[in-house]
């Protein structure tokens, strides 16, 4: 069951770490864009390797990870399926497929990794200015954090 106050303190978590609000929405962008790969057992292993390399904040990024859930899945695929085949110039054609392991679906991987990411892409792009957003709306409500918010703003902050 979903433990509402958990959720609640978790995100407030994210909205106030002490770091540039830039980076915690890159962070969580790039995992929203890996949240929509296949790789659905790697998605938690491909954020914290993405944030690794790419020096994001780990816990934005394993968060972004983890957007598109179980229910999704379906639809998003068959989306990326769809938009992939428009991509490739390829002829409409009926998604298929009888589980979500990579052997059923790597008879429609090319077709799969272009739609995911497009698809993926855009929603990376969009997650990135609504968790902006969010981050600095959050922190004009706490004058410490909005304080630390303008300085960052102001001075630009080193991404480590």
């Amino acid at each position: 069951m979903l433990d509402k106050e958990k959720w609640k303190k978790n995100i407030k978590t994210i909205l106030s770490l002490d770091s540039h609000p830039g980076h915690i929405a890159a962070g969580f962008a790039v995992g929203v864009f890996i949240s929509f790969t296949p790789f659905f057992a790697f998605h938690t292993i491909l954020a914290i390797a993405a944030a690794f390399i790419f020096r994001l904040n780990k816990l934005t990024c394993v968060t972004g990870a983890w957007i598109n859930t179980p229910l999704t899945v379906v639809p998003v695929l068959a989306a990326s399926y769809k938009l992939g085949l428009v991509a490739r110039g390829l002829p409409p054609q009926e998604f298929q497929f009888t589980g979500l392991q990579w052997s059923h679906l790597k008879n429609h991987a090319a077709t799969l990794m272009v739609g995911t990411s497009l698809l993926g892409f855009a929603a990376a792009l969009v997650s990135y200015a609504l968790c902006y957003w969010l981050v600095v709306r959050f922190r004009r409500k706490d004058e410490t954090l909005a304080a630390l918010t303008r300085e960052m703003e102001e001075v630009g902050e080193e991404l480590e």
